[in-house]
């Protein structure tokens, strides 16, 4: 009894306690030159404009946050008033109480995925992977965001969907996996990468090889579910500022030390995920993922910064995934 105590404990201070004291330490500890969100009084104005207003339930969030705070700072915590104005404002406390719900319920789905099927059964082993998670999490949070925590959040769900389904194959995960990839499509476009890691795990060469094409009838309905509500959305909202990409930054990836540095550093972390891959299943779904995820690497190459290596993050989380989780062989894996 008091062992199964003793577990529940460490296992909150491990996966709440720790990780929340982390992220606040980013965002209040740790000043950054690279954005000026933390001096937003309100909402800005770019999140309405170019390719931030795609990003709906997020932007819809925001607002809300920074009235429920300013209600909090002039109401209930008005005795917190000067020390909070003094460390942000509004949107900012708001910003940092909406990511931070987020990035628990990440920390939570990471420790779920690392206890499910998983290939080492050390407690201690497994919280030291946690926590290398979540030091990743943490560190990209020099450029915070309305949008990433939240994606980040819906993801994992993804991926947690995907594995319930290939060991169980009870549909519901599978239609789960569609509904949430519709709702997340409307929060950033890196839910297409939950159609990658879908296609990693069942993608079979040999069945392509004796032409049997039943995964790309299973892998419609995930592409349909991405792309209606992208184009749906790029259709309906149209203003003068509104863009289908921020502006294109290919040139700067490359030119700019600091972009530079953001590849290098990506780079080598999935190269170093790849080489804690012991089992070679796990490396084949781990490089199938990796194809897979070209349409979104090629994406950040094009409209985004590597320095932001925030856009890695789906792709390293993933890779610690992958590395430690027991898949079937590809020969055993049946769809339905």
């Amino acid at each position: 009894m008091l062992e199964k105590n003793d577990e529940k404990i460490n296992g909150f201070l491990f996966v709440i306690v720790l990780p929340l004291l982390l992220f606040a330490m980013s965002y209040y500890g740790f000043e950054s030159s690279y954005t000026r969100l933390k001096t937003s009084e309100k909402t800005p104005e770019f999140l309405f404009s170019s390719v931030y207003a795609y990003r709906v339930i997020p932007n819809y969030l925001s607002v809300q946050m920074t009235d429920v705070m300013y209600y909090l700072i002039n109401g209930p915590f008005s005795f917190f008033k000067d020390f909070l104005s003094k460390n942000g404002t509004p949107f900012y406390h708001g910003l940092f109480l909406m990511n931070s719900f987020f990035f628990i319920l990440c920390s939570v789905l990471i420790n779920k995925m690392l206890q499910f099927k998983t290939l080492f059964s050390d407690v201690n082993q497994r919280r030291v992977i946690h926590l290398l998670s979540v030091f990743f999490i943490v560190i990209t949070q020099y450029a915070p965001t309305n949008c990433d925590t939240i994606a980040l959040f819906c993801y994992l769900s993804g991926v947690f969907l995907t594995l319930k389904y290939l060991h169980t194959q009870q549909k519901g995960y599978y239609g789960g996996l569609v509904v949430l990839i519709i709702i997340s499509t409307f929060v950033r476009e890196t839910a297409c990468l939950n159609i990658a890691f879908f296609a990693a795990v069942f993608f079979n060469v040999k069945d392509v090889q004796e032409k049997n094409y039943q995964f790309v009838w299973i892998i419609i309905p995930l592409v349909v579910a991405f792309l209606v509500p992208y184009l749906g959305l790029r259709k309906f909202i149209t203003t003068e500022e509104t863009t289908f990409v921020e502006g294109f930054y290919i040139d700067r990836n490359f030119s700019s030390p600091f972009n530079l540095a953001g590849l290098v550093f990506a780079v080598i972390v999935l190269y170093f995920i790849y080489r804690l891959c012991t089992v070679r299943e796990n490396r084949f779904v781990f490089g199938k993922y990796l194809f897979f995820s070209l349409p979104y690497l090629i994406m950040i190459t094009l409209v985004g910064l590597f320095w932001e290596v925030r856009l890695f993050l789906p792709l390293i989380l993933t890779g610690i995934i992958i590395t430690f989780h027991q898949f079937k062989k590809t020969a055993e894996i049946q769809l339905v």
